[in-house]
This record gives C-alpha cells, sequence and structure tokens, in this order.
C-alpha cells in the first residue's frame, strides 16, 4: 500500500490530502504514477502535469519523472505555492 500525499491546490483537486492505494504493477516511475493518476481524473492530471509541481518519494525529493516510485511507501506532490 501505498499513501499519496498531495499539497496545496492539488489537495483540493484531489478531493483529498491523503489517498492511499495499491499502485499498478506498471506505476514504477513518477511519470507512470502522474499517468495513472491523470487517467483516474483528468483535472487532477492536467494539474499534476502543471509546471513547478514537484514530487517526492519516501519525503526525498525527486529529481525527474524518471526517478523510481515503486515499492514507496509514501510518494507526494506538491504545487509551487504549498508554503512550508
Amino acid at each position: 500500500m501505498t499513501r499519496i500525499l498531495f499539497f496545496g491546490r492539488l489537495g483540493e483537486l484531489a478531493g483529498a490530502s491523503t489517498l492511499c492505494c495499491d499502485l499498478p504493477e506498471e506505476a514504477c516511475t513518477i511519470a507512470d504514477v502522474r499517468a495513472w493518476l491523470a487517467a483516474r481524473d483528468p483535472l487532477l492530471g492536467e494539474a499534476l502535469y502543471a509546471p513547478g509541481v514537484r514530487a517526492a518519494v519516501d519525503q526525498a525529493f525527486c529529481v525527474s519523472d524518471s526517478d523510481r516510485a515503486a515499492g514507496a511507501a509514501e510518494i507526494a506532490f506538491m504545487s509551487p505555492l504549498s508554503g512550508g
């Protein structure tokens, strides 16, 4: 089970700040997870592909969308204005 966190506007679009789910086997990278989420919810997907949206896997920022997501306990997506 993977916990997906949505910060800022992304949480509003997702309808929740957290989604606990089993990722599909083909969701090996952050790009795959974005595509899977976009297929489930096109409005959220559009926001996830917006410039400046960052991802983190198990509390470490990703360098690119090719970073590994498979086996992650937690994946977070942060909009540019999430604050801190």
